[in-house]
């Protein structure tokens, strides 16, 4: 394979290099920062691209906001983030962008050369190399990002109802409850969606919708 290795610490380039070029592949470019990653990505075309998180010009998320307009220019590009943290937000729609040639590896979790530079070739011809404490991390933000674990499971089973169009005296019946208990619930229901009273939206139609995107 053709590759593209962005990493602001000059010693990890050039290991990286040593080791993807003693197991047979070519390594067409090495970077330091962000901006001259996309310049070579355009210049060289690789098959794959080895990219650090934080690198100038500053500091932060570079690596992987470069990555980010990789995969939306050149999406055949397959992408192996590696890095010493995981940024949940990019880390999420890096992977939201599409399933397939991404990787995103903690440096210090990798203890042996030979499955890094498997999970490399799986990047590489379309497949997915994602360490257990990345795929841990992004399940938790999910989690924590999604209103609908705030809810019961009979708030679950009145909201269900709702979204099949029944009403509430309808939901009562089926759940064997009072109408003043299927009140109650939906009332919780709309308060954990985070779905306040609006003149303009109606607030039961919104919290259906949530739960069929679900």
């Amino acid at each position: 394979m053709r590759l593209v290795i962005a990493e602001d610490s000059v010693l990890l380039r050039v290991g990286l290099t040593r080791i993807l070029a003693d197991a047979g592949e070519e390594v067409v470019a090495t970077v330091g920062d962000a901006d001259e990653l996309l310049t070579a990505v355009e210049r060289h075309q690789p098959d794959m691209c080895i990219v650090d998180v934080r690198m100038p010009p500053t500091h932060t998320d570079d690596g992987l906001r470069a990555a980010l307009v990789i995969r939306k220019r050149w999406p055949s590009i397959g992408i192996l983030v590696l890095s010493q943290y995981v940024e949940e937000r990019y880390a999420s729609d890096l992977l939201a962008a599409s399933g397939v040639g991404i990787g995103y590896l903690l440096k210090d979790r990798i203890a042996d050369v030979a499955e890094f530079v498997d999970a490399v070739r799986r990047v590489g011809n379309r497949g997915t190399a994602l360490d257990p404490e990345v795929v841990a991390q992004l399940l938790a933000r999910a989690r924590r990002q999604d209103p609908l674990e705030r809810l019961t499971p009979r708030e679950r089973e009145v909201l269900s109802l709702m979204a099949e169009g029944r009403s509430n005296p309808a939901i009562a019946r089926a759940l064997v409850v009072t109408d003043k208990a299927v009140e109650k619930h939906v009332g919780n229901i709309l308060t954990k969606l985070d779905l306040p009273p609006d003149e303009d939206d109606h607030r039961r139609v919104l919290a259906v919708l949530q739960w069929v995107r679900s």
